[in-house]
Order: C-alpha cells, then sequence, then structure tokens
C-alpha cells in the first residue's frame, strides 16, 4: 500500500491509447514479474503435499458421516458400512479433527510453494489442480461446522409456498412437524430470515424442486455454493494481475484456504454467491478501466469502458441482494471510477450518484420482482441474537456484565453487549469512511480498503464467524502484496479452520469429548507430518525460502 503518490498503483489492466479510445493490453505498473516454473524436486514435494491434503479432506468426511450436522432423517443410516460412523460419533469426531488438521497442514505447505518473492512458485494450473483435489471428497457429505444450510431451505421453503420469510420463522411458517423445520437449530426456528430477496427466491427454486427432500436440498444449496468459489476462483487470479500480486499467491491465500474449503464448501455457506459476485463485479466494472497513477492525466474514454461500469455496478447490487456486506464494494469501485476521472472532489460525488442511482434500481428490480419487497431491511439485525464467543465484542460485553454483578450493580451483559455492538457499527464504519477518502486520494488501493473495511465490520460484529472474515481476507488476497499482512492472514486463517468443532456445537455439551477429539487427531497428525517429512524433506528445509535476489 503506497502513500500518496510515491507508489504506483494500479486501478485497472488496460492501458488506454490513442485518441480514439482504443484499448491495449498492459500490465499493472507494480507487476513482479513472471516467475520460474518449479524444478523436478519441488514438483514431487508439490505431490506429496496434495496427498496429504486428499487424505486429510478424506478422513473429515467420513468423520463427517458420524461427526457433522447431519439432517434429522439421516439417509446414511441405510447405508451399510457408512451408517456405523453414525453410531461412533467420538470416534468420528476425533477422525474430522484429523482430517481438519491434515488440510490445514497441507495449506501451510501448499503456502511455501506460493510465497510473494520466490524465484520458482506453483503455477495457477497446480493451484486450481490441488484446489479441486481437495474439494471433490467434501462434496456430498453432511453439513459441518454449522446447520445454517437447513435455515436456508426451510426459508426458501416459506417463499415457496407463498409466505413472507421476513415476517415468520420456519416454526411459524412451515409447523414444528416439517421435516424442513426439524433441521434448524432451536435459536433460528422463529426468526425472520437476514438473507436478501436474491439468495431467497433462488433459494424458492431449489425447494420447490426438492420438496422435504432435505438431503437433496443440501446437496443443491452446496451447489450453489460452489457456484460461488467458481466466481471467486474466476475472479481472483484476475484481480491479482491487476494490483501486482502473484495470481498462485492470490489463489492460495483466497480460494484454497481452510476457512473456505469447510465452510463454504463443506458448510455450504451463502458468503461463497456472495462473495463471488462481488468480486465478479469488481472484475468486470474495473476491466476497461485504464492503469493509472497518482498525478496521471486521464485518458479518453475507452471502448466499452462504460458499459463495464455499469455491468460491474448491477452485479455487485447483486451479490448485495445475497448479503447485505457486498454493498461496502460499491464505495470503493466508486472510488475508483472517480480516480479513474480527474480524482477531483465533483468526480466523487458523480461517481457516487451513479452507483447509488444502479444501486436502487437493480434493488427495486430485485424486490419488487422477486415479491419480496423490503422486508429484509428490517430482519437484518437478526444474526446480533446470537454473542459468539471468538467475536472481540461479546467477548467484552461479557467482561462488562460480569464486572456489574461482582460490584453489584446486577446483570447488565445484554445492554452492555447492545451498546458495545453499536459502537462497533459506528466504529467500523469511521474505518470505511477514512478508508474510502485515502483511497479517493491516493494513499491506498481501493480494493485495500475495501478488505479492511470488510473485515472492521465483521471482527466487531457480535456474531462474527470464521467465515465472515473471508469477505476481507479474500479482496486482500488479491491486492495486499506484504509478507506481514500475508503472514497475519495466514495466521489467522489456520487458527479459526481449527476452533470451530465440525457440529457447530460443544457436541451436545460434551465438551471433553471434543478435548479428547483434538489430542487424538493432534497425534494422528503428528505421524503423518513425519510421513511427510520421510518423503519430502525439502518441504522442511531452508531451500523452499529461496527469493528473487530483488524481492523485499
Amino acid at each position: 500500500m503506497g502513500k500518496g503518490g510515491t507508489q504506483q498503483q494500479a486501478d485497472g489492466d488496460l492501458a488506454v491509447a490513442g485518441a480514439a479510445g482504443a484499448a491495449a493490453p498492459s500490465l499493472s505498473p507494480v507487476h513482479p514479474g513472471d516467475p520460474e516454473p518449479l524444478n523436478a524436486e519441488e514438483n514431487r514435494a508439490l505431490r506429496v503435499v496434495k496427498r496429504l491434503g486428499i487424505v486429510g479432506a478424506l478422513f473429515l468426511a467420513f468423520g463427517s458421516l458420524g461427526a457433522g450436522a447431519a439432517p434429522i432423517l439421516n439417509p446414511v443410516l441405510d447405508i451399510p458400512v457408512l451408517r456405523l460412523f453414525a453410531r461412533i460419533p467420538t470416534v468420528s469426531l476425533a477422525i474430522a479433527f484429523t482430517g481438519m488438521g491434515m488440510m490445514v497442514a497441507a495449506w501451510l505447505l501448499l503456502g511455501r510453494f506460493a510465497r510473494p518473492g520466490r524465484t520458482r512458485l506453483a503455477s495457477p494450473a497446480q493451484v486450481y489442480r490441488t484446489l479441486a483435489m481437495w474439494t471433490v471428497p467434501l462434496l456430498v457429505i453432511p453439513p459441518l461446522f454449522s446447520r445454517d444450510v437447513y435455515s436456508y431451505l426451510a426459508q426458501s421453503a416459506i417463499v415457496d409456498r407463498g409466505m413472507d420469510p421476513y415476517e415468520l420463522g420456519p416454526a411459524q411458517a412451515l409447523g414444528v412437524a416439517d421435516p424442513l423445520t426439524a433441521g434448524v437449530s432451536n435459536m433460528w426456528r422463529e426468526t425472520p430470515a437476514p438473507y436478501g430477496p436474491l439468495f431467497l427466491d433462488i433459494g424458492s427454486w431449489i425447494s420447490g424442486a426438492v420438496g422435504t427432500h432435505v438431503a437433496v436440498g443440501v446437496l443443491l444449496m452446496r451447489g450453489l455454493a460452489l457456484v460461488g468459489l467458481g466466481l471467486i476462483v474466476w475472479a481472483l487470479p484476475r484481480l491479482a494481475r491487476r494490483f501486482g500480486v502473484q495470481p498462485s499467491t492470490a489463489l492460495w491465500l483466497g480460494a484454497a484456504n481452510p476457512l473456505v474449503l469447510f465452510h463454504l464448501v463443506a458448510g455450504a455457506h451463502n458468503e461463497a454467491l456472495g462473495i463471488g459476485l462481488m468480486l465478479a463485479g469488481l472484475e468486470l466494472g474495473i476491466r476497461r478501466l485504464p492503469i493509472r497513477v497518482s498525478g496521471d492525466s486521464p485518458p479518453p474514454l475507452a471502448k466499452g469502458e462504460l458499459a463495464c461500469i455499469l455491468l460491474g455496478a448491477v452485479v455487485i447490487t447483486g451479490a448485495a441482494m445475497i448479503k447485505i456486506h457486498a454493498i461496502v464494494a460499491l464505495g470503493f469501485f466508486g472510488v475508483m471510477i472517480a480516480r479513474r476521472w480527474y480524482g477531483r472532489l465533483t468526480d466523487l460525488l458523480w461517481a457516487a450518484a451513479l452507483m447509488t442511482a444502479v444501486c436502487a434500481a437493480v434493488t427495486a428490480a430485485i424486490c419488487f420482482g422477486t415479491g419480496l419487497g423490503f422486508g429484509w431491511v428490517g430482519a437484518l439485525g437478526t444474526p446480533g441474537m446470537v454473542w459468539n464467543w471468538i467475536s472481540p465484542v461479546a467477548e467484552l460485553g461479557q467482561l462488562g456484565g460480569i464486572l456489574g454483578i461482582m460490584l453489584g450493580l446486577g446483570n447488565h451483559t445484554a445492554a452492555v453487549i447492545a451498546i458495545l455492538g453499536i459502537l462497533g457499527y459506528v466504529v467500523a464504519g469511521s474505518i470505511t469512511a477514512k478508508f474510502l477518502w485515502d483511497s479517493f486520494r491516493w494513499r491506498y488501493r481501493p480494493i485495500i480498503g475495501l478488505g479492511v473495511s470488510l473485515g472492521a465490520f465483521m471482527t466487531l460484529h457480535v456474531a462474527m464467524q470464521p467465515w465472515w472474515l473471508l469477505w476481507a481476507v479474500i479482496p486482500l488476497a488479491a491486492s495486499a502484496g506484504t509478507s506481514r499482512f500475508r503472514a497475519a492472514a495466514t495466521a489467522v486463517s489456520a487458527v479459526l479452520a481449527m476452533v470451530i468443532p465440525p457440529t457447530g456445537s460443544t457436541f451436545d455439551g460434551r465438551s471433553y469429548i471434543v478435548s479428547q477429539a483434538y489430542v487424538a487427531g493432534g497425534i494422528v497428525l503428528l505421524g503423518a507430518l513425519v510421513i511427510v517429512w520421510r518423503a519430502a524433506p525439502l518441504l522442511f528445509s531452508r531451500r523452499m525460502g529461496e527469493t528473487r535476489p530483488e524481492a523485499v
């Protein structure tokens, strides 16, 4: 991230040439250069890493049969051999933890082949193949880490049956005895849907197709998440090239990340589609913007540039109608447009007006076109009903409540958390405003401001979930090339990937089982790493840190 005009910052990948505005391909001014391919020894080590990840994915897949968030009417119970895992849940949990540890370890080792500054890097194709192999075993398993996918199905069924999901919860609209309601967590059975109308409308097509066949519905919802992952995989390397980041590095951190595999694929969370559409909208919107650095005169309008800008804004708004968080991207996209023009305050106001107009038009079209209206606005606070233990705001509020009790003031935990939640929104909004302005003044790349702002909103929410941080990590993976950021993102991703049990709970309150499963999984993982070390000692060698002579 450069300050002012001291570091070149690219807002697009096409330079505009000629008075007629013809577009000519050009690399980012901060392009790090093309790396060399891996040598034979490194390719052998990479194959070992791939196999470790595949074995881990298989462990997680089999463990999920007994330790996952299985539907109440579990079809696995009718399958010989596989139903054994459902009858040994403690062992299944240990198997799942073993798989999680193997996949996280494989991801960290894969990162050694994608570290910025290395003379030789794994190619994007190699990362694609690795991601595909690690994903396949997770496609037909029960949901993992939460039961949110059952809420998606139940709320979509409410839409399919002609009722309002923003007024009625699954228990009220479908009835407690409905198979779709049975899979929903108790805390969400009577709450309205917090999701955008576009997502629920798409979900209603799935619900209409599968009826009350919950297992089939889960697989189709996972297919929808895979569409989002496909958009991420498509947009991420393209954005990385624009912003001077190696595509392989961006794919490793943003797509092969264990949080993506565990929560977006195995958990089938709709963040996959929301983030995918947001990234695709940014890529489509800036693909015709010229490369500019601070102080450059703006070139003539390129052919198709305005159409790309409008298309990008439409797609980003569509992402916000999946998950509202994507709306932040419109602000930073507007900053990119203002910087592409003359960089004056009036340009920023015109860009803001354009983004607002497109957002309003597309939102109205979706809300009225789906027939769901604007009830989603009033339901946005639904996730805040949960105080997650990994949320700094929730933990600080809990501490404040305990202090109140100790001082004899009574238990005011809920009030303290409510106040802190509002303050969290204020702080996140202030951070966003600062980065919008600083990005406009060329102090930061707008996409870096987007990642930081989304990270602030997610971290300061009382219901923060591990997969929410992907809203920040994935955009930053495509734009932030500093080793400090990557080290922090790697550590956070690895730790958060391991702290949530596959069931999304403390295993029915028997928390001692979780600790035992961790210990058992850790022992097996150590044995697996010894095998990896013997098969490919290069992975643990200093030679893997070889960098370009000019790398900083």
